[in-house]
């Protein structure tokens, strides 16, 4: 099989599966707080091993507790998943108001040059999407990390299939300057 259809089988799968999340988020938000909460378990887990062996005290005690926290938070994450949903949306909402910010500032820091509207626009798009998420905090949380989930699914799936179109013409390009 050539390797622009492997790309573009790919981004198909990903459009398809972004589609089936965005028609049941709130689902596909509880499949990543639950996967969320396994991978703190066995992360935590191994933090907790790496700690016990560890030679040095504070290097052992660090790890032990970090480990721990770790393996508690995951815990959490899969027995309470719903409450898990709550805090990662409340985590998402805070990181798109401080990035988007981070980007009204910086675009000011570039005011004279072709890129300040784009980091202004894209910065103030993000406070105001945050702002959004706030307002309708409790009918929006269930859903948001499968809605994230489903658009960044398709986003993804939209660039894998122009990448497995740009591989195949690239490569027929480059097949006819070499003969």
């Amino acid at each position: 099989m050539k390797t622009w259809i492997k790309w573009l089988i790919l981004g198909v799968l990903s459009v398809g599966f972004g589609v089936v999340v965005l028609a049941n988020p709130v689902a596909a938000s509880l499949a990543v707080t639950t996967l969320a909460g396994i991978l703190f378990v066995v992360s935590g887990g191994f933090q907790i091993f790496a700690g016990v062996g560890d030679e040095k005290t504070t290097g052992k005690v660090l790890g032990i507790a970090l480990g721990a926290v770790m393996v508690l938070l995951g815990l959490s994450l899969i027995f309470r998943p719903l409450e898990g949903i709550i805090s990662l949306a409340a985590l998402a909402t805070i990181l798109f108001a401080a990035s988007g910010a981070a980007r009204v500032v910086t675009s000011f820091k570039m005011r004279s040059t072709p890129f300040f509207w784009p980091m202004l626009v894209s910065g103030g798009l993000s406070v105001l999407l945050a702002g959004y998420v706030i307002v309708n905090f409790f009918a929006i949380a269930p859903a948001l990390l499968g809605i994230l989930l489903g658009i960044e699914l398709l986003f993804n799936g939209a660039g894998l299939i122009a990448f497995s179109f740009f591989l195949r013409t690239g490569l027929s390009a480059e097949r006819h300057r070499a003969a």
